[in-house]
């Protein structure tokens, strides 16, 4: 059986053979008649296009002289040695692939030195091409792709990649330029549009793509945001460069946008800058997506708000304001747009009333949006562009802080009236801000004693409602109490220097005074006599102004009256507001002091770009140091990330332990909200107790601590007790 079996095999291996024979003398066949056709096409040629023959003639002789005897003798021999080759055939043809395949070159710091000086002394291109390849190299290093045969170098250390990257970053735009024969710096979109149609772009704009595209790709690699900063900072000297690619503008503008919003340390700024600079230097091509872009990025931002994220949200909101006055008319568009899209949302929560529809209103997205648009107006009130939004902003605010007039969204309503008082003293119009106060002060929840202790201290900034609990302290009456004293203060100074001031003036002393005679709280009293004081000495300090004057209220001298007092603010209401902001800057600082620093990494932004923008040598040392680690693109940051994420877990760890160690201990006095309140605070979201949850544990557990002493003497009392019973049994 053996025996018939190889016999078998040979049988087949010998038919395999042949078919083998069989189809390379069919592929034979084919070949010969292709050269036949060919020959033929040839004499035809030279009887239909002798011209074109004469020419092949002088040019490619070689192409006339085809013969097909050569592919006939060549199948042959094919035909002959296909028995001969055998295993022999698979094994050249692994030898001939790896021929094929170039070897990489390892980029040493060697090669990188000789390279960097060829190009600083000499200016020579093919040295700026490999510094092209090794950076595209070192930006691609450890990506998926990294074994692709068209790349020509491979890196192998860090301090090749480090610097490789630093010379490219810093020095690359210096080259491009010089190739283009364009300035040292700056430059806009029209100068790379009508250098798009010259030479010397067609020789060199691969190389500014290359260096963009690699660039972009490493930003998306880094996890580092001073490696991050330095090359945002560096490519912003090249980002008129993007007029001549739109598909990298859009990714660069997305990249920034999102290192804007997320990023920390001096990150955001340099991202900020770097959007800024696009935006003037390329105009229309970027304004539209930059303005949408960093208006949704803030919006994403602003959900919630703490005392920690306060600072950091005024900065982006500083941000947003300072690139729409890039351009202002552009500027204008898409405002417009946005405010009438926060009316639409305000006239649905007066039209249906629903509770969905109410907390799209009082929740802190639609809430800071407001105040990001009174912010720009405020900054762009002279232009006229942008000076027609004031009304039905205006219009917006004054319907949120009447939508639901109950106690508990006090805090809401002094923060609409902030934003009125801002609109009103940059637009120089009149406000009726005095009548939102006044219906404060005459609601019972600030003219009783307070019935619920004295409570936490209360930060009206970072709160827009407050629950039940908090609304009868008097921590909370004081707050707002002296809030409304400091913006019915604000406003009136700003008439105090109007003809019409005794006559504006009036409705509010009489609301004030009658105030004072029902409220029970003798030191809110004080506080609003006190007031009243300054409000009268200001009325008779303009009426007796006013006693000399011979013009109509309708003339336009009207609007020169006392225009040097008012900007010396010589009135006395003036004075006294002075004093109540220092009172309520020192009760911010008080507040903020004792939960926790206030924006304690942001407020270090403006220090670090002003340095940066005095003196290149310092990012550049700068620079030195952020790439002088072991990372590498795709490799080390992918090995940190789970011990960061490890440690960050301990601490929560830890933390939570501390806190369910001390909430032990602790009595929480609860007190369920009942159902007396209005009808229309009924009907809106479920998120009631907001500033309950900002509070952290430590605070609770600190003016709580009396009742837990109580608790640990009852139980070592009762301990004592149940030890004498054991020993008198």
């Amino acid at each position: 059986m053996g025996a018939k079996g190889r016999v078998k095999n040979l049988d087949n291996e010998m038919s395999d053979e042949e078919e083998k024979v069989e189809t390379k003398s069919n592929k034979s066949s084919k070949s010969r008649s292709q050269a036949k056709e060919h020959k033929s096409q040839l004499e035809r040629l030279k009887d239909k296009d002798p011209e074109f023959y004469e020419f092949l003639k002088e040019h490619d002789e070689e192409l006339l002289q085809f013969n097909d005897e050569d592919i006939d003798e060549d199948v042959t021999t094919d035909v002959e040695d296909a028995n001969l080759q055998g295993d022999d055939e698979i094994g050249k043809h692994r030898v001939a692939e790896k021929k094929e395949k170039p070897s990489k070159n390892v980029i040493t710091t060697a090669m990188v030195d000789s390279w960097c000086n060829s190009v600083q002394e000499k200016g020579n291109i093919s040295a700026v091409r490999s510094l092209t390849r090794a950076f595209r190299t070192a930006c691609h290093y450890g990506d998926d792709g990294g074994d692709d045969s068209s790349t020509k170098f491979s890196i192998m250390s860090s301090s090749v990649f480090n610097k490789i990257m630093l010379f490219v970053l810093s020095e690359m735009d210096a080259i491009l330029r010089k190739l283009l024969n364009l300035p040292s710096s700056g430059g806009k979109k029209e100068t790379i549009m009508d250098l798009m149609n010259t030479k010397h772009w067609k020789n060199y704009n691969h190389l500014v793509k290359s260096y963009l595209g690699n660039a972009l790709h490493v930003l998306n690699q880094m996890t580092d945001t001073e490696m991050i900063s330095f090359t945002l900072r560096r490519l912003k000297y090249s980002s008129v460069f993007l007029a001549a690619f739109p598909s990298l503008l859009r990714k660069y503008i997305k990249v920034a946008l999102h290192f804007w919003a997320t990023g920390g340390g001096a990150l955001p700024v340099v991202s900020f800058l770097f959007l800024r600079d696009l935006c003037i230097r390329l105009g229309s091509d970027c304004l539209d997506e930059c303005f949408r872009g960093i208006y949704k990025a803030y919006v994403l931002n602003c959900q919630f708000i703490n005392a920690v994220k306060l600072q950091h949200l005024q900065f982006l909101g500083n941000c947003v304001i300072e690139l729409f006055g890039v351009d202002v008319p552009t500027a204008y568009q898409h405002a417009f747009v946005f405010i009438r899209q926060l009316a639409m949302i305000l006239r649905d929560a007066l039209n249906t009333k629903t509770k969905e529809a109410f907390r799209k209103v009082y929740e802190w997205k639609f809430i800071n949006c407001l105040e990001l648009w009174t912010g720009a107006i405020c900054a762009y009130s002279s232009e006229a562009d942008f000076s027609p939004l004031a009304y039905p902003l205006t219009q917006i605010i004054s319907g949120v802080a009447r939508l639901v007039p109950t106690a508990r969204y006090f805090p809401l309503r002094l923060r609409c009236v902030k934003m009125l008082n801002r609109i009103a003293a940059a637009t120089g119009t009149f406000i009726p801000v005095s009548m939102l106060l006044l219906d404060m002060l005459e609601m019972k929840e600030l003219n009783r004693h307070p019935t619920g202790g004295v409570g936490k201290a209360v930060d009206l900034r970072t709160i827009l409602k407050v629950s039940k609990p908090t609304l009868k302290t008097r921590a909370f009456q004081e707050a707002c109490v002296f809030s409304v004293a400091v913006e019915l203060a604000e406003h009136l100074a700003q008439w105090s220097y109007s003809v019409a001031f005794f006559e504006l003036s009036f409705i509010p002393l009489v609301r004030l005074r009658s105030f004072c005679k029902s409220t029970k709280v003798e030191r809110f009293r004080k506080e609003m006599k006190q007031l009243i004081h300054q409000i009268e000495a200001s009325s008779e300090f303009t009426n007796e102004r006013r006693m000399s004057i011979s013009f109509l209220p309708n003339d336009p001298a009207a609007m020169s009256f006392l225009e040097d007092e008012k900007k010396s603010e010589a009135s006395p209401l003036s004075q006294y507001v002075l004093t109540l902001r220092q009172r309520a800057q020192q009760r911010n600082d008080m507040l903020t002091e004792s939960s926790v620093l206030v924006g304690e990494h942001s407020s270090v932004f403006g220090k670090k770009i002003s340095e940066s923008d005095e003196e290149d040598d310092a990012w550049n040392e700068e620079g030195a140091s952020v790439f002088n680690s072991s990372w590498l693109p795709g490799g080390d940051s992918k090995t940190k990330k789970p011990k960061e994420i490890k440690q960050k877990k301990k601490k929560r760890k830890m933390e939570e332990h501390n806190t369910v160690a001390v909430d032990e201990d602790v009595v929480e006095e609860l007190v369920l909200s009942s159902d007396e309140e209005e009808s229309a605070s009924d009907t809106l979201s479920a998120g009631e107790d907001d500033d309950e949850k900002l509070v952290p544990p430590r605070h609770q557990s600190k003016k709580q601590k009396p009742p837990t002493n109580i608790s640990k003497k009852k139980v070592k009392s009762r301990a004592k007790k149940s030890k004498k019973r054991k020993r008198a049994n």
